[in-house]
């Protein structure tokens, strides 16, 4: 069995001692999701059921239930091997494009060299004066050093490659702190970029969502959650959907007003701190590269040399002879010729069509962003009205903790015990009555 992997991982944040409301706004889970996920998930892992005497129920983890699973399910130990090679087949998927780029560069300088050498030593042959201008420097030899004019195609092999590294990791203006890619991986971020920055938009909306439902003791108003959501309404039939999420409840007010309430986030195993939330549910923009600006201006650098050398070898295998009586390589590459001219050309142009896709995609989410934004500086200048209907809703806010001391059932220990533990609690409540009241 796989377990939905946001209910294990609520459940080690909130320090194994849970309960359903606990992990539904924690990670952002519909009730009857998180409900039957822990019960499948102490099932298998070697819960415990708590049981309080108001008929809450509280789930009991043992620290190492991660440990269980693995040793009970070959899957999680499969998931969790894929896992690991996918990473690493990954990164060779990343860095092939690079290898790619140079290799085909390599070929085509080699093949051209090897072609121009060749032209030019069968001129030799015709003529001594020719021979005696290519010992000169006037020919023949001469072409091949001309080919590495200009920025060495093979920086990143030098010695001190690493040296540079460190130094452009200090000049790093990147907005994260992660470390600067190397050239390769650089390479796939200008092809390709890096991945979608909002890719847990949905999971990050219901946990934010979750919290401030949670943060307001389980009772909030429509305006308190639209900064949150895409789209709303003057009759706000976007809470529908987080009513059914979290099984909450619509209430009227006196003033025909409607606030909503949640009875199951309001049942805690602990007492917890409020989560800090933002004022609005802000998306990241798209991002063209996280490679650094030399990376980038070296990637297109080699880019555009590829398809230069493209041009040029294939002026030179036009008449279709000189593969065929070279042969070795530059008939391998005369063989190869039309895949290196398509990979030429997208190396240069999907990331100048990526470019403008991602244009018009950050137009979207900022207007997106802004019409959140609006809203939640509305619920900060909130009116009469507005304040009015919160005041109410606070009326059903109330956060209840289940401590140890509320147990009167747990599947820890024996049943009996238990029955005899209760009826020792029993005695002493009546006894406690007692004597105050012949005090």
């Amino acid at each position: 069995m796989i377990f939905n992997p946001q209910i294990t991982k609520a459940v080690e944040q909130l320090n194994y001692r849970v309960t359903v409301g606990d992990v539904a706004a924690q990670a952002g889970l519909e009730i009857n999701t998180a409900q039957q996920g822990l019960l499948a998930l102490a099932s298998d892992a070697g819960g415990h059921l708590q049981v309080a005497d108001t008929g809450e129920i509280v789930y009991l983890f043992p620290s190492n239930f991660r440990t269980i699973l693995r040793n009970k399910y070959w899957k999680l130990r499969l998931q969790q091997w894929w896992e690991k090679v996918w990473k690493v087949l990954f990164y060779l998927i990343r860095i092939s494009f690079g290898i790619i780029l140079i290799a085909s560069i390599l070929l085509m300088v080699v093949a051209i060299a090897i072609i121009i050498i060749s032209l030019n030593s069968s001129r030799d042959g015709n003529s001594q004066s020719s021979r005696s201008r290519s010992y000169s420097g006037g020919g023949g030899y001469l072409f091949m050093p001309r080919l590495w004019i200009g920025p060495d195609l093979f920086w990143f092999f030098n010695p001190n490659y690493s040296y540079y590294r460190r130094q452009r990791r200090q000049r790093a203006t990147r907005a994260t702190d992660e470390p600067e890619m190397n050239f390769l991986e650089a390479i796939f971020s200008f092809l390709f970029g890096d991945g979608n920055p909002n890719e847990d938009l949905e999971e990050t909306r219901w946990q934010t969502i979750g919290s401030v439902i949670r943060n307001n003791g389980g009772a909030v108003v429509a305006e308190q959650i639209a900064p949150y959501l895409d789209a709303v309404d003057p009759d706000e039939n976007y809470m529908i959907p987080v009513l059914s999420r979290f099984n909450g409840y619509p209430e009227v007010s006196p003033q025909g007003e409607i606030i909503y309430y949640f009875p199951e986030l309001q049942v805690m195993a602990t007492q917890r701190r409020q989560q800090p939330i933002g004022a609005y549910l802000k998306e990241q923009l798209w991002r063209f590269s996280q490679a650094t600006s030399n990376q980038r201006m070296l990637a297109i650098g080699l880019g555009t040399v590829n398809f230069i050398l493209v041009l040029v070898l294939g002026s030179l295998l036009r008449d279709g002879t000189v593969a065929a009586q070279l042969g070795g390589l530059v008939a391998f590459v005369a063989s190869i010729y039309w895949v290196l001219v398509g990979y030429a050309i997208a190396f240069l142009a999907i990331p100048l069509i990526r470019y403008f896709w991602i244009q018009g995609r950050n137009r979207k989410i900022e207007a997106r962003n802004q019409q959140r934004e609006q809203r939640a500086i509305a619920l900060n200048r909130a009116d009469a009205s507005l304040r009015q209907k919160i005041d109410f809703a606070r009326q059903f806010a109330t956060q209840k903790i289940i401590g140890k001391e509320d147990i009167t059932y747990t599947t820890e220990t024996d049943v009996v015990d238990q029955n005899l533990q209760n009826a020792d609690k029993i005695d002493e409540e009546w006894r406690r009555r007692l004597d105050s009241g012949s005090a």
